[in-house]
């Protein structure tokens, strides 16, 4: 079997296999000489990169097509592979049943060098191995071992050549992004990735930095004119050459300038913003797997409504289904977008239902993060598109902004970006304690100060200090302020953003202004039907003093789209909260024991928890729940209940006999 071995223990081999460019085998540096016969070669080349031991049938089917004996073939070969690859010591080739597989423990093969080095990331390699594996990857893989007759292998060759292909440009591109502006050998690197890939956002973007460090405006010119045309005619979009080159002329043309402004420049695509690339949804059918006009539709809407929510950047409908006919790999579909995630996925309608299986996959990586299937009780076009599209927008959305807080949390605080500054805060804000509350505002702050254009790093600072002063950990009166002020900011920055408005509505609630907070919030939701947040915001304010009913529907509505928020104890809370109001106490002793249930359930998701279970009669329950509240608060009282929340004289009442019979009274 095989051994790929490590990068350290590679320097002197005695074995060495080259796939890349002419197959060549040397041994102690010396090349030996190789049998005639392609097929020889062929078998070495398949054999050296199968993970397991490949059955003899296979073998036959792949390299001859009608020969009298391919089994006597095949041993033949094997013979000659022996002859080549074995020694007393070491027999390399391996008959496993009724398998043949190769051993190729402390031999070094350049594509296995490859592949590993691609799958931990190009970006981990040393300078002198990412120089060498480019220049290795230059070569075409299998030079000259065509078989003509031989269709499987043909294929197979050239599947291996297009991954490989995609493995140059994406070495390319990583010595790009380390070679300095402005210099020759990073001007030779943006030519070469654009050569690579023409339709590589990041290698545009870095080819014209290269001119615009050179002061060559009119090139700039000439290029974006030739990239618009030729976008244009391949139905791809434009718009992300546009905005790099926009962002371009705002900043120092300069490496050394860009630097010391601590901020990358070999993509100056909207850094607040990460990409995702929503791939046409396929359809299963009795006829095999392919496009449709529903899986199309569903598409281009969870597109739509996806860049309506404004924390990620979509790729447009135009440029994933150009791509789409070539069914290309993860990688090489986050390369040729530039795009860090890839949403894939399947339709099937049965007899009376349709069903979605989505995929959310880290393009460089191909790393699952998420899949998850859906189903719309109807085969009703528009039914589906609102069942269905509506689970895979929130899951898409919250599962990438998780993937995204995890992956914040683990980098060094003083090498965080912009939106890995804001993700590190959304992580801290989650845990709802005061000392967590702070390690957000600070992260946020960050983040705003790295990006003064990212409207959501003002959002997230503005419900810090709304924690602040609904939990009573800071000054209330300062706090409402500053929530203000930063709402204000986020909408200045972005008044199309929906969590600018529901920042402002939620803070507009901590000043009585009902009227403004619901007004806001229906802004957030229309913006965006899909904003989770402001949902849950709307039940909020209306199970205190607005209409219960609507505070129940927009608490389901909430959950539904975001069934794993993190602010769910609150989405359950507010539920049993407008229950109260309707008289509905034992529903509401459900509800409110699950929100307190949540891990992260603050004191107050705790206190209505008790009064709930109180005017159900659940007595005894209830004070369970006082002596968890005592745990973390030892003088909370009635008082502190009521004074956080903004419930009507008829309202407070209730909660008054409930406090009294379970020792919450004053």
């Amino acid at each position: 079997m095989e051994s790929q071995g490590s990068d350290a223990d590679f320097s002197r081999p005695g074995l060495e296999l080259r796939l890349l460019g002419p197959l060549k085998l040397l041994r102690a540096g010396a090349a030996e000489t190789l049998p005639p016969s392609r097929k020889v070669r062929a078998l070495l080349a398949y054999l050296a990169l199968a993970s397991r031991p490949v059955p003899r049938e296979r073998l036959c089917s792949l390299l001859w097509q009608v020969p009298d004996d391919p089994r006597g073939e095949l041993r033949w070969c094997l013979s000659k592979l022996r002859a080549l690859l074995d020694d007393p010591a070491h027999r390399r080739v391996l008959a496993c049943d009724d398998g043949i597989a190769l051993d190729l423990a402390g031999c070094d093969v350049d594509v296995l060098r490859l592949l590993a080095a691609a799958e931990a990331g190009f970006g981990r390699l040393g300078d002198t191995e990412l120089q060498s594996l480019t220049a290795a990857a230059e070569q075409e893989f299998l030079e000259g071992t065509e078989l003509a007759q031989s269709i499987e292998f043909e294929h197979w060759v050239a599947s291996r050549r297009s991954e490989f292909r995609s493995f140059e440009i994406a070495l390319v591109a990583e010595t790009a992004r380390r070679t300095a502006r402005g210099t020759p050998a990073g001007w030779a690197a943006a030519r070469r990735w654009i050569e690579l890939s023409p339709f590589d956002i990041g290698a545009h973007a870095r080819f014209l930095a290269e001119l615009y460090d050179r002061r060559l405006i009119d090139d700039c010119t000439r290029h974006l004119e030739r990239t618009a045309r030729s976008f244009a005619a391949d139905g791809i979009d434009f718009a992300p050459i546009a905005a790099a080159w926009r962002e371009l002329r705002t900043t120092p043309a300069s490496a050394a300038a860009a630097e010391a402004a601590g901020h990358e420049t070999t993509e100056p695509s909207a850094q607040h913003r990460i990409s995702v690339a929503i791939m046409p949804l396929q359809e299963v059918s009795p006829d095999g797997i392919g496009p449709s006009d529903l899986g199309n539709a569903l598409t281009h809407d969870v597109i739509s409504r996806l860049a309506r929510l404004r924390g990620l950047f979509v790729i447009a409908r135009g440029s994933v289904f150009a791509i789409a006919p070539e069914q290309l790999g993860y990688r090489e579909i986050g390369e040729r977008l530039g795009v860090r995630y890839v949403v894939t996925g399947l339709l099937e309608r049965h007899e009376s239902a349709t069903t979605a299986v989505i995929e959310v996959v880290e393009a460089a990586s191909a790393h699952i993060v998420w899949t998850d299937r859906f189903e719309a009780s109807s085969l009703d076009r528009l039914a589906v598109l609102d069942e269905i599209g509506n689970g895979i927008v929130s899951a898409i959305a919250s599962e990438i902004e998780t993937a995204e807080r995890n992956r914040a949390i683990l980098r060094p605080p003083e090498s965080l970006d912009a939106w890995e500054a804001y993700h590190r805060g959304l992580w801290h804000m989650y845990r709802f304690t005061a000392a967590e509350n702070e390690q957000a505002a600070a992260f946020f702050r960050r983040s705003a100060q790295l990006d003064p254009t990212f409207s959501r790093a003002q959002a997230g600072l503005s419900f810090t200090h709304w924690q602040r002063a609904f939990q009573r950990w800071g000054e209330r009166n300062d706090e409402v302020r500053r929530a203000i002020e930063t709402a204000e900011q986020s909408l200045l920055i972005d008044e199309q953003n929906p969590a600018a408005h529901w920042s402002m509505g939620r803070a507009m609630w901590l000043v009585g202004d009902q009227a403004e907070a619901i007004g806001a919030l229906e802004r957030s939701v229309a913006l965006s039907p899909n904003f989770a947040l402001g949902h849950y915001a709307l039940a909020f304010v209306h199970c205190q003093a607005g209409d219960p009913e609507t505070a129940i529907a927009a608490s389901d509505h909430s959950r539904l789209l975001s069934p794993h928020d993190p602010l769910l104890f609150g989405i359950l809370g507010t539920r049993a909260m407008a229950l109260v109001r309707l008289g509905a106490f034992a529903e509401a002793a459900h509800w409110g024991v699950k929100a307190a249930a949540r891990p992260n359930a603050h004191v107050h998701i705790l206190a209505i928890a008790a009064h709930c279970l109180a005017l159900a009669g659940r007595i005894e329950e209830a004070r369970t729940h006082v002596a968890r509240i005592h745990a973390l608060n030892p003088g909370y009282r009635l008082d502190d209940f009521l004074t956080t929340f903004r419930f009507e004289a008829d309202t407070q009442m209730r909660y008054r006999k409930a406090a009294a019979a379970i020792g919450l009274a004053p």
